[in-house]
C-alpha cells in the first residue's frame, strides 16, 4: 500500500494513503473525538464533532471522512476548533433529554462523556424541543426519540451490517427522528430484536425492555422456587461492567454474585448447550441417513429465527426443531427437575440470564409453552444482571470463585464455546464425528470453523463420510449464503447461523463498548478468547461426555430424539408477513399501510 506524509499537531506521520485523518491522528496517539463514527458501518461525517483546522482549507473538515493526503498539516486542537466542536455538542444538546441521573445510560453514556470531556457546564441554545416518541411495546426494545441525537449508527448497523434496514430517518427538517416505517412501532417491524441497533446507539434512544423488577419482585415472592441459568457469553463480558478488561472470564465471581441476589439455584445453560447437541446432532445424523431435509440450519439463535420467518420462509422446514439451549433449561426444570426436587412447576420461576435482547421476545413464543407454562419467565441482559449486583451492593471484584449448583451447573468444553460464532457447529462436529466412528475421536479441535469471517465453509471426513458445514455470523451475511440455497447452488449437510456479528459475544445485551475503544478492540475476538480458555480448561469437551447429560437420559428422556425429548426440547416455526395488511380495516382498505382510522 502507497504511503503518504502529513504533520498533524507538529507531529510528522507516515500511514496508508487509503486512511482518514481520523485514523493517521490514532496512529501517534492523537484524540479525535467523535459521536456518529463507527468504524466499517458508520462513517459518513454527519454530527461534524471530529472537526479539525487542514491548512489551506477554507473551513473546518470532519477528519472520520478526510482522506489524508502528502503534505497535509493539521491541527485538531486550536481554539477554532475547539470552540466549534463545543458549539456542536452545545446544539445537540439543547433538543436532548438531559435527564442524565435517570436515564439508562447514566455513565456509559458517548454524549455525557463528551459533555464533560469539553466542560459544558450549561447550554446556550435553549428552545423548542422535537415531540418524543417512547416506544415500548415489544417485548424487547424501547425507542425514546427524545433521547435520539440523530447520529445514523443504528440505521446503518441495522442496514449494513445486519442487511434489514427496518430504522431510517423518517420525516424533515425539525420533526426528523430515526424510527421504523409507516409509524410502525418496533413491536409491529419485522424486527428480530437482535440488539444491535442498542450496541451501536452512544445513547439511550434505544435500550433493552427491563424486566429486573419482575425478577426482584420473584426473589422476595417465598412462594416462587427462583432459579437462575447464565449463557456461555456472559462470563465472557460481565466483568467488564465493573471495570475488568474486554475478554475477561469472571464465571466463579458471577455464579457467587447471582447466589448473593438470593436465587434458590444458580444453574448453567451449557449444560443445555449440551442437551441440544445431543438432540441437534441425532436430529442432522437422521437426516442425512434417512433422507431428511437437507441442510439442516441451527435453531438457537432467536434472531436468526425471526430472521428466516420472515425474510426466508420458504426455508422454515431445514431449521433444526431443538428449541435454543435456555428454552430446553427452562423445560427440563420444570419437569425433569421439579420431580427430583417434588416441586409444583407452576412455582418454579426460571430467569435466563442473556447475553441477547431478542431472547427476550423468544421466551414469549407461545410454540415454546409445555403444558400451558412458559419454559422461561423472565430473561435479563448482561447489562440488567450488572446492574442487580451494583443495586444489591455486591463488591463483584472481591468475590471469591464459586461453582454452579450440581446437576444442572455441569458442562462440557463444547457447551461453553456456544458463545462463539463456530462455537455450535464445532460442538456438534465433535458429537457427531464420534457416533459415525463410534469411538472416542482425540482430534476434536475443529479450527476451520473458528474466527470472525463472515461465511466460514468446511468439509469433515468422518468414517468414510464428508460432512459439508458451513458457519454464518450477522444477518447480512446470513442472506447471501441463504440465496445461495435457495437457488440450489450449495450441497451442505449443516449450517449454523448466527443472527449478531461474532455470535453471541457480540449479542445486544452485551455492556455497552464506545466507539473509540471497538476501533482499537475487536470485542468479538476478545469475548470468544475467554470462551475457548475454558473450554481447554474443562475435564470433558463432548457434549455427550457429560455425566449429567447421560444421567437425564437414562433417568428421564430415554434416547435423543425420543418422544419425551420432542415434548420437552423441540418446537416448530412459521412464516411472518413482514408488514401485514390490516384485515380488520373499517374502511375495508388493501393497502399494507394502515390508513388512518386503523392507526
Amino acid at each position: 500500500m502507497e504511503k503518504v506524509k502529513l504533520t498533524i499537531n507538529g507531529i510528522e506521520v507516515e500511514v496508508p494513503s487509503n486512511y482518514t485523518v481520523l485514523e493517521a491522528a490514532k496512529e501517534v496517539g492523537i484524540d479525535i473525538p467523535t459521536l456518529c463514527y463507527l468504524k466499517g458501518i458508520n462513517e459518513v461525517g454527519a454530527c461534524r464533532v471530529c472537526l479539525v483546522e487542514v491548512e489551506g482549507a477554507r473551513s473546518l473538515q470532519a477528519s472520520c471522512v478526510l482522506p489524508v493526503r502528502d503534505g497535509m498539516v493539521v491541527k485538531t486542537n486550536t481554539k477554532k476548533v475547539r470552540n466549534a466542536v463545543k458549539t456542536t455538542v452545545e446544539l445537540i444538546l439543547a433538543n436532548h433529554n438531559r435527564e442524565c441521573l435517570t436515564c439508562f445510560r447514566n455513565g456509559s453514556c458517548e454524549l455525557q462523556k463528551l459533555a464533560e470531556e469539553l466542560g459544558i457546564d450549561e447550554i446556550s441554545f435553549e428552545g423548542a424541543k422535537r415531540e418524543a416518541t417512547i416506544d415500548e411495546f415489544s417485548h424487547s426494545i424501547v425507542r425514546d426519540s427524545s433521547k435520539c441525537i440523530l447520529c445514523g449508527r443504528c440505521v446503518s448497523v441495522c442496514k449494513n451490517v445486519q442487511g434489514i434496514g427496518i430504522l431510517d430517518f423518517t420525516n424533515r427538517g425539525f420533526k426528523t427522528e430515526v424510527a421504523p416505517a409507516f409509524g410502525k412501532s418496533m413491536a409491529d417491524a419485522p424486527c428480530i430484536y437482535c440488539g444491535q441497533c442498542i450496541n451501536a446507539c452512544p445513547v439511550a434512544a434505544l435500550r433493552e425492555k427491563s424486566e429486573m423488577e419482575k425478577v426482584w419482585d420473584a426473589l422476595e415472592n417465598p412462594e416462587l422456587h427462583v432459579v437462575v441459568q447464565t449463557a456461555p457469553a456472559v462470563r465472557a463480558a460481565l466483568g467488564e461492567e465493573f471495570g475488568l478488561p474486554i475478554g475477561t472470564r469472571v464465571t466463579g465471581k458471577m455464579v457467587a454474585a447471582l447466589r448473593r441476589l438470593g436465587f434458590d439455584k444458580v444453574f448453567d445453560t451449557n449444560f443445555a448447550a449440551d442437551l441440544t447437541i445431543m438432540e441437534e446432532g441425532h436430529e442432522l445424523l437422521d437426516r442425512i441417513q434417512n433422507g431428511g431435509k437437507l441442510p439442516m440450519i441451527t435453531s438457537c439463535s432467536p434472531g436468526w429465527i425471526r430472521f428466516c420467518e420472515f425474510y426466508y420462509p420458504e426455508l422454515i422446514d431445514n431449521l433444526s426443531t431443538c428449541k435454543s439451549p435456555h428454552q430446553m433449561m427452562g423445560a427440563v426444570l420444570k419437569s425433569y427437575y421439579a420431580q427430583l426436587n417434588n416441586l409444583d412447576p407452576e412455582k418454579i420461576f426460571v430467569v435466563s440470564i442473556m447475553p441477547c435482547s431478542s431472547k427476550k421476545t423468544e421466551k414469549e413464543r407461545e410454540e415454546l409453552r409445555v403444558n400451558g407454562l412458559k419454559d422461561v419467565d423472565a430473561v435479563l441482559t448482561t447489562r440488567e444482571l450488572a446492574k442487580m449486583i451494583k443495586q444489591a451492593r455486591i463488591k463483584f471484584l472481591e468475590l471469591p470463585d464459586e461453582d454452579f449448583d450440581e446437576l444442572f451447573g455441569e458442562y462440557t468444553g463444547a457447551g461453553v464455546i456456544f458463545g462463539a460464532t463456530g462455537g455450535v457447529m464445532e460442538a456438534a462436529l465433535r458429537t457427531v464425528a464420534d457416533v459415525l466412528a463410534g469411538e472416542d475421536l482425540k482430534e476434536i479441535e475443529y479450527t476451520a470453523v473458528r474466527g470472525i469471517e463472515g461465511i466460514k465453509e468446511a468439509k469433515v471426513n468422518i468414517a468414510d463420510k464428508t460432512i459439508k458445514v458451513a458457519v454464518v455470523h450477522g444477518t447480512a451475511n446470513a442472506a447471501k449464503l441463504l440465496d445461495k440455497v435457495r437457488a440450489g447452488e450449495t450441497d451442505y449437510h449443516f449450517i449454523e447461523v448466527m443472527g449478531c456479528s461474532g455470535g453471541c459475544v457480540n449479542g445486544g445485551g452485551q455492556p455497552h463498548v464506545d466507539a473509540k475503544t471497538r476501533m482499537e478492540i475487536d470485542v468479538r475476538v476478545e469475548r470468544a478468547k475467554a470462551l475457548y480458555e475454558e473450554d481447554e480448561l474443562r475435564t470433558y469437551r463432548k457434549s455427550h461426555q457429560n455425566p449429567m447429560i447421560k444421567k437425564i437420559y437414562d433417568e428421564f428422556l430415554g434416547k435423543p430424539n425420543s418422544h419425551k425429548a420432542h415434548e420437552l426440547l423441540h418446537t416448530h416455526y412459521h412464516a411472518r408477513e413482514i408488514y401485514p395488511t390490516q384485515s380488520n380495516c373499517c374502511c375495508s382498505s388493501s393497502e399494507e399501510v394502515a390508513c388512518s382510522c386503523c392507526e
